[in-house]
């Protein structure tokens, strides 16, 4: 009766892989499980499949072939350690079905954005709230999406970035010991340096009136979570009998793409100089920048943000209130609500940094495209958490 109680139509004593990369940030994820987020876990008798990673893309190959038995799949990490997992599963024959299973991260690693857009900036590195979102956290449908660059498929859950914050990002790889105040000082030095980005940028774009983006943005906070349907089939008490069922065999691949990458129709190409693109499925990048305030997590569109070339003073003084999301109002910053784009270099000589949820691709064309839904985490809120001052 008390376990009904405490759990209500919420699966107990849930079944996780966890996935700990003990280099990952400021190299904090294994003390950080052993002695905040493990002690909790097993007092909610979790039962816990642990992988410590010892290489890159180790995630990738776990998720690749994971039994599809879990209830959850769970990241100690920063941003990389999830964007492997995803990669895992979206390239399985069953991704859809492996997606299903919600992907949790807890914050262990540099910025933390997947953390902070759950829980917010206020308790964006609760790891005991982190532990708690594991145990109690509902189904929360999110996008992801596909992006082809050289003829390969890779998939992408939160940002992708060209130029200047992709050269703050991958840039200060060295300084992670300094958390995510790196980014800071990144964008400090970038924006002093205000090198212009040499790239071209169509798009399909959706919405760009952003008085009209942040009134629906309002309206759906207002409007109750929808919250995915996930019944419990195991027992609520240690003396019900465990009634679990496998799945029914399902061999259903990643979608395919919508949109051909040499398909010029009903693409819109951005003719200004600009020197930064980056692109999201999330309102925080990190701590310190709500760079897409009006993005949700399963609305099919990515928040693409372009920012014109404009004085350095003027770049640095969006270091005011971007917690908060004031550049979104600035006319220098372009934002638009798209289901596919594409960059590409303006001449094959051309250099520079691309960022893929804080991984580095090459610097040649790419195209990314929205998959409404079809991935998942766990949230206390049943939507993402954000401090907009629309």
């Amino acid at each position: 009766m008390l376990m009904a109680l405490a759990y209500m139509d919420i699966t107990p004593r849930r079944r996780l892989k966890i996935l700990i990369n003990p280099a990952g940030g400021p190299g904090r994820a294994r003390k950080a499980f052993q002695t905040s987020v493990e002690p909790i876990l097993k007092a909610a008798k979790c039962s816990l499949d642990v992988t410590y990673t010892t290489h890159r893309h180790h995630a990738t190959e776990v998720c690749a072939s994971l039994p599809l038995e879990y209830d959850a799949i769970i990241a100690l990490s920063g941003d990389g350690l999830p964007h492997e997992i995803f990669n895992g599963l979206a390239q399985r024959p069953d991704a859809t079905e492996a997606l299903a299973i919600p992907v949790v991260p807890v914050p262990t690693g540099s910025a933390n954005g997947f953390f902070l857009n759950l829980l917010g900036v206020k308790d964006g590195f609760d790891l005991a709230l982190a532990s708690l979102n594991i145990i109690k956290g509902r189904k929360m449908n999110i996008d992801l999406c596909s992006i082809t660059q050289n003829d390969k498929r890779s998939f992408s859950f939160f940002t992708q970035c060209v130029g200047l914050l992709a050269e703050l990002d991958l840039g200060t790889e060295g300084w992670r010991w300094m958390g995510d105040t790196r980014f800071v000082v990144g964008f400090i030095r970038s924006a002093i340096a205000n090198k212009p980005c040499p790239v071209k940028v169509s798009m399909r774009i959706v919405a760009s009136d952003k008085k009209q983006m942040v009134a629906d943005m309002k309206a759906l906070r207002k409007a109750p979570p929808t919250w995915t349907s996930v019944p419990s089939s195991r027992p609520l008490s240690d003396n019900d009998p465990d009634t679990r069922f496998p799945p029914e065999p399902r061999s259903t691949a990643f979608p395919p793409d919508r949109f051909d990458e040499h398909d010029e129709e009903d693409w819109w190409t951005f003719d200004k100089s600009l020197c930064c693109v980056y692109a999201g499925t999330m309102p925080y990048m990190g701590r310190d920048l709500l760079s897409h305030p009006c993005a949700q997590p399963s609305d099919g569109l990515m928040d693409v943000v372009i920012q014109e070339t404009t004085s350095r003073g003027k770049l640095l003084s969006m270091l005011d209130g971007a917690d908060k999301g004031r550049p979104f109002w600035l006319d220098q910053t372009h934002y638009f609500k798209v289901s596919a784009y594409r960059v590409s270099p303006l001449n094959p000589s051309d250099t520079g940094y691309v960022s893929i949820d804080g991984e580095a691709y090459p610097f040649a064309p790419f195209q990314v495209e929205a998959h409404p839904g079809i991935a998942a985490t766990l949230s206390l809120y049943g939507r993402y958490i954000s401090e907009f001052e629309a």
